[in-house]
């Protein structure tokens, strides 16, 4: 090797880096470049059934006891040991919410979406003080879930069947998202989300363990059905009006019963940040 040449784990390293600073500029240019329609927020869906229990400022509130209740009686199980783990899982969510927490607060500025003063306690800082929690809530429960399932079936056949197909499987979903967010480029949800959700995977593709990612892709269908549950809540399945009502040009204009096709993005790249990072503190692996 001459002293010109980059070693490979030299060049390894430097991708390391640029490919989220990429992500980063790409994201300001389509922010800076892309207008939003004012005043163009829907907040007529079709639901699924109504439920008056369900029309109170509280139903935010309620959305995340549901979420949470279930999931906390297994915190302390021995074999889980998660209640051990809070020095890993608790920065691991902090860090990844700062920068959602940023995203939420400029696009419910910007009126990419918003959220219905029927359904919500009260704002800080223009976002309801439950979607603040939104961030907490919802990627400990996944967290919790990966970690149950690590512990209970560490090495079951999903995870065998998992293993054959992990690069097809991952060139897919990084292909499909990048492909999705530079298609809709002039839908600020959808671009973000999707990009989001394939940068992120792709770098953990290219720079994490196998073995993170496999159980993530066994954890994450599982996470997403009380996923599917409370989002259909917070987007009007059950209620005269959605809590959380969205900009019709600014995302697919797909949805799955009442829930936007991003959402399942956005929900993807979220939860696998969290995992990534609370692998990072506790194994020093992503």
């Amino acid at each position: 090797m001459t002293k010109t040449e980059i070693p490979i784990l030299e060049k390894k390293h430097m991708l390391k880096w640029l490919l989220p600073i990429f992500y980063i500029g790409l994201v300001l240019l389509h922010w800076f470049t892309d207008t939003v329609k004012p005043d163009n927020l829907i907040y007529q869906v079709n639901p699924i059934a109504h439920v008056p229990f369900f029309e109170t400022h509280y139903l935010y509130l309620y959305a995340h006891i549901f979420a949470l209740i279930p999931l906390l009686a297994s915190v302390f199980e021995k074999k889980v040991s998660f209640s051990k783990d809070w020095k890993y899982v608790v920065p691991a969510l902090i860090v990844v919410a700062i920068p959602y927490w940023l995203w939420d607060i400029a696009k419910t500025d910007a009126q990419v979406w918003d959220f219905n003063p029927r359904y919500y306690t009260f704002k800080v800082l223009n976002l309801p003080i439950e979607e603040w929690l939104f961030f907490i809530t919802f990627p400990f429960a996944t967290t919790l879930i990966y970690s149950s399932l690590k512990a209970y079936f560490p090495k079951s056949k999903w995870i065998d069947r998992l293993k054959k197909i992990d690069t097809p499987l991952s060139i897919f979903l990084i292909a499909l998202c990048l492909i999705i967010s530079v298609l809709y480029w002039g839908h600020l949800y959808t671009t973000t989300s999707f990009s989001l959700a394939g940068f992120l995977l792709l770098w953990q593709f290219l720079f994490g363990t196998q073995a993170v990612r496999l159980q993530f892709y066994r954890a994450f269908p599982i996470g997403t059905i009380p996923f599917i549950i409370v989002n259909g809540v917070f987007t009007g399945a059950f209620t005269e009006q959605p809590i959380v009502v969205y900009n019709p040009e600014e995302y697919l204009g797909i949805r799955f019963f009442t829930i936007p096709l991003d959402d399942f993005s956005y929900n993807f790249g979220l939860e696998l940040a969290v995992v990534m990072l609370f692998e990072w503190f506790k194994n020093k692996q992503y």
